[in-house]
């Protein structure tokens, strides 16, 4: 396993991080068997683990912390707060108040003293981005956390965070999460260079795009019966999409890859990617993943790559990214009818 530098943090992380979104009940209710998973995972040298609170409402955890015991000084360990732990409305967001509480859930359910990369799992506009940034460092000044970062923040949201950092001497997210693909190449516009010119690691999540980069779904064939079908069918019959892997496909055959080991290779290639996450639910599906960590894509792929999908470009909306209020909420982008038409 080649590992590579995470930002400029000095910590060595594997290129494949294993994701554990899909251990417990949101997937694999088997306890046993996702260990198995993950133990197999750090025997191939995987030393990069991701989970977070959200995850199966803290099942997940539980999971990655008993996989863990008398391993944990191997693994380099990153977990998320930001999303709703219940009905109480401050069990959530960005706030001291939620995040010095939440850290120390995440710490009982891993069973251990100190989280190697703590992320904000989304952008709070309601809170103030110092207000996150000096709760994370008194975190890291107890000792419970290493370093911080972010997760599919915008890049307006990212410098902000660092200027705010330097002008406050806080600490500084060392690392982004965001969503990363053939099919969805945004981030390469201002993101990914925003995260070289900071020195933030960039840890990209669902490089298969939601299974869409699997081969299982193809344009004119009935969709997989599977939970992400049901749960985005738009993006799953989104006809840009199917277009593209449709052409991606035979790019792979010609090349003696699958799909998936192809877009893989895809995800890591980019120099401002530390690593991609890869979130089995089943031992075959990490196999399968497995087997195509060796993978390099030479320059004539990648250049027919970029012919398919554009570098910058998406070939649709990934329904699971961050949209911020101003495109989600008509009511701050449309004028009241009042000052429309008046005179």
């Amino acid at each position: 396993m080649q590992y590579r530098t995470l930002g400029r943090t000095g910590i060595k992380v594997s290129p494949y991080c294993l994701g554990a979104m899909m251990f417990g009940a949101a997937g694999n209710p088997d306890h046993e068997d996702s260990i198995r998973i993950i133990h197999k995972a750090l025997d191939a040298g995987i030393n990069f683990i991701d989970t977070a609170d959200i995850y199966s409402r803290g099942e997940s955890e539980e999971i990655v912390g008993k996989a863990l015991k008398g391993r944990r000084d191997d693994v380099v360990l990153a977990t998320k707060a930001h999303l709703p732990m219940g009905d109480d409305p401050n069990r959530q967001g960005n706030s001291r108040r939620w995040l010095t509480c939440a850290v120390e859930d995440s710490l009982r359910r891993l069973q251990t003293d100190h989280i190697d990369l703590y992320l904000i799992h989304r952008p709070a506009p309601d809170t103030d981005i110092e207000e996150t940034l000096s709760a994370l460092t008194d975190l890291m000044r107890a000792g419970k956390v290493r370093a911080v970062g972010s997760s599919t923040f915008p890049v307006s949201e990212i410098v902000e965070a660092q200027w705010v950092s330097e002008r406050r001497g806080l600490a500084r997210f060392r690392a982004e999460q965001p969503p990363y693909s053939i099919l969805n190449r945004s981030i390469e516009r201002e993101v990914l260079p925003a995260c070289q010119r900071y020195g933030m690691g960039a840890m990209v999540w669902s490089p298969l795009a939601m299974g869409m980069l699997t081969g299982k779904y193809r344009k004119g064939a009935p969709q997989p019966d599977s939970a992400r079908a049901k749960r985005f069918p738009r993006q799953m019959n989104d006809e840009r999409r199917l277009d593209a892997v449709e052409r991606l496909i035979p790019l792979a055959q010609r090349a003696g890859l699958s799909l998936a080991h192809m877009a893989m290779a895809f995800a890591i290639a980019h120099p401002a990617v530390t690593s991609a996450i890869i979130g089995p639910r089943t031992m075959e599906h990490f196999d399968d993943l497995l087997a195509g960590a060796g993978v390099s894509l030479t320059d004539e792929i990648l250049d027919r790559i970029d012919a398919i999908v554009p570098p910058g470009t998406d070939t649709g909306p990934l329904e699971a990214a961050y949209n911020p209020p101003a495109v989600t909420q008509s009511n701050l982008r449309r004028r009241p009818i009042t000052e429309r038409f008046a005179a």
